[in-house]
Formats: C-alpha cells, sequence, structure tokens
C-alpha cells in the first residue's frame, strides 16, 4: 500500500539520524579539512541560526558543492545530513528534504515560477515547522538556479528569470523565517549558476578529482571493504605500496571509477568472479590497462558493406 503522496517536487521525506542512512559520510573520501569544514557550516547554522540572524552579515543557509560527475557531491550533502542530525540529536530530530529540481522547467510562462514559489515560500517551511533542524538537499542545482546573465531568448528567458527569481525570493525568506534550516546543494556546472545565488553562499566548495594520496586511500578503503567478505584478502587491502601504484596509473579517474577497479578485476575471468578470494594485484593493474585501452581507442570503422 502506497505512502501519502509528496509535495510536488520533493523527492523525498526522512526524519533524522536513522541508522539507514549511516555509512556514505564516512566511505567518502576527501582532502584533509573538507569534510570537517562543511560539517562545521551546517551544524553553525542548525545550532546558532537565531542567534547569527542579528548579525549584519548573517547566514544564508546554503551550501554550494561543486565539481564534475563522480567527485562525491551527491554523497557528501546526503551524508552531512545524517552527520548533523547525530551531532544535534539531543536538541531534537532533524528533517531531510530531497528535492527534484527537474520537475520544475514547463514550457508555459510563468509555471516554474509559480511551482518555486509554492516549494519554497509554502512546502519548505510547512516541513521545516515539524522538527527543530531541517536539511533541504537538492542535487544539479544549476537546473533549479539559472544564470539569467546567459540565458538565452530561444529557451523563453522571461521564465527563467523569473523562476530564478522566485529561488532567491524563497531562499530569502526561508533563512529569516527558519533560522536552522539549511540548503546543501551540488552543481556540476558552477558557472551555471546565477551569481545572485552564489553570493548567498555561506561555503561554495569547489570538490576536484582526487589526487595520488587520495585515489590510493579510496581504492584501500574499497579493498577493505572486500576483505570483509573475503578474509583472504586482507593482505592486498593492507598493501599500501600496491595501492600508491595503482593510484599512480589512475591519473583523472574519479571517486566512482576508483571504487569499481576491483569489482571490474574481479569480474574479468569467470574464476575469479566465481571465487573472488584469488583477486591479485596483477588482476587491478590489468583491469586499469583494459580500462586505459577502451577510453583511448576509437570506435572500428564500418565499411559500407557492413552498413548494407
Amino acid at each position: 500500500m502506497s505512502g501519502p503522496a509528496l509535495p510536488h517536487g520533493v523527492r523525498g521525506i526522512h526524519a533524522l539520524p536513522a541508522e539507514h542512512h549511516d555509512g556514505p559520510w564516512d566511505a567518502i573520501i576527501t582532502p584533509p579539512g573538507v569534510k570537517e569544514r562543511i560539517l562545521g557550516t551546517v551544524l553553525l547554522r542548525l545550532l546558532h541560526g537565531p542567534r547569527l540572524a542579528t548579525l549584519a552579515g548573517p547566514l544564508h543557509g546554503l551550501v554550494v558543492l561543486a565539481g564534475p560527475p563522480g567527485t562525491g557531491k551527491t554523497t557528501l550533502a546526503q551524508g552531512v545530513a545524517q552527520a548533523a542530525a547525530l551531532a544535534v540529536a539531543s536538541r531534537g530530530a532533524t528533517t531531510l528534504v530531497d528535492i527534484d529540481p527537474h520537475a520544475f522547467p514547463s514550457d508555459m510562462l510563468g509555471e516554474s515560477q509559480r511551482n518555486i514559489s509554492r516549494l519554497m515560500g509554502e512546502t519548505v517551511p510547512e516541513l521545516a515547522a515539524r522538527r527543530p533542524h531541517t536539511v533541504v538537499v537538492i542535487d544539479e542545482v544549476e537546473s533549479f538556479a539559472v544564470r539569467r546573465s546567459s540565458a538565452s531568448f530561444e529557451t523563453n528567458p522571461v521564465d527563467v528569470h523569473r523562476a530564478t527569481d522566485a529561488v532567491l525570493a524563497g531562499m530569502d525568506a526561508a533563512a529569516a523565517s527558519q533560522p536552522r534550516l539549511v540548503f546543501v546543494v551540488t552543481t556540476n556546472f558552477v558557472d551555471a549558476l546565477d551569481e545572485a545565488f552564489i553570493s548567498r553562499a555561506d561555503l561554495l566548495v569547489e570538490l576536484s578529482l582526487p589526487d595520488v594520496e587520495t585515489r590510493a586511500c579510496i581504492i584501500a578503503d574499497a579493498l577493505a571493504e572486500l576483505a570483509l567478505h573475503w578474509p583472504s584478502l586482507a593482505g592486498l587491502a593492507q598493501d599500501a605500496e600496491v595501492h600508491h601504484g595503482l593510484a599512480k596509473r589512475t591519473e583523472g579517474w574519479d571517486g566512482r571509477r576508483l571504487r569499481k577497479l576491483a569489482l571490474g578485476a574481479i569480474a574479468r575471468t569467470p574464476a575469479i568472479a566465481a571465487d573472488p578470494s584469488g583477486l591479485d594485484a596483477a588482476a587491478l593493474e590489468a583491469e586499469i590497462d583494459s580500462y586505459a585501452l577502451w577510453r583511448l581507442s576509437p570506435p572500428p570503422n564500418r565499411s559500407a558493406e557492413e552498413e548494407t
């Protein structure tokens, strides 16, 4: 039996802390200090928002996580909600609101503006009133707060402007009326975000593809997870020399691809797939080589006879 319908534009509503939300925050590996700064910014708002509202330059309750795909933005956004909820649990629960920005674009003039105004002015405040703290997560916010200065006249710029205006006005109203509410948003294209939206950010974190040290840590962590299921892999999971050697060969890989390296190596042959305890450094290196070859090899040309 299905539950009550969610408000328009809301993908999910969760009460935190919750055990099934544990894991992502600890699993994501970032350069030193990044997670601490994100969590600190969220906690400052959740714990002291009402007091800081009297400042001449108050918090807007907006954290922007920017960077290419695979850098952990969504995991960080979801994870910090749980981490913050755990930190403030003694003061009450936290509502996590997951927004789907793609639910709002419309060909009807003004429809996006009305829907966004309703979301920001009615739905979010109503949800925030349920519990002492609220974290609103918006993925791919570039489709939600479009940069007005570069809007094309071929794509209904009037509605784009009005929709972005509604986002900004709604965020300002939410910051004023809900001082313990935080928006944590992600974007693959920070340059596509409206300048006024960016200026409201209490924190803008630009995540990049992992460096060699971070890549080594991700590979080690992924192998350690596998070793929990196949203990014979413990030695491989603890071999820092192997991890760094693999990291040096994976320049340009994102975190998602790095975590799949071991799984890809296991799947290379039916024998290792049947018994992953047979995974070794050579199989991992072979998987890196095959991935590099696949990326560098152009698709084969098809002859006219093949086309017919």
